[in-house]
């Protein structure tokens, strides 16, 4: 293993760990906003993944660009799939019609 290869390395699984930390520590409130910021990110680091991977020769980089493109996509889908979900909780729920929202109260009652 090369010294530029465990560098970076090291400075991958630094990463990771500290953005673990990172959003482990925030509010369910801010995590939509996050969360769009981080498809907008993720969108260039899949972009950046793909013109570095043009560009190697070896063939663990090709493996390693490979990965990082998978990991980069999936959090780009992920993260709209998240974002999706979580803007349909404020989204209004449909008008029960009047007849049957009574239907449902004497139903209560009877109870």
């Amino acid at each position: 293993m090369t010294t530029e290869l465990l560098t970076d390395l090291t400075i991958f699984v630094l990463a990771v760990l500290v953005g673990f930390e990172v959003i482990s520590k925030v509010p369910a409130t801010l995590h939509t906003p996050l969360m769009s910021g981080a498809n907008a990110i993720h969108g260039v680091v899949l972009i950046g993944a793909m013109v570095i991977t043009a560009t190697v020769s070896a063939p663990y980089a090709y493996v390693l660009g490979a990965v990082a493109m998978a990991f980069a996509a999936m959090n780009v889908v992920g993260g709209y799939v998240v974002t999706d979900r979580m803007l349909h909780m404020f989204r209004r729920r449909p008008a029960v019609p009047a007849a049957r929202a009574a239907h449902h109260d004497e139903e209560v009652a009877a109870r």
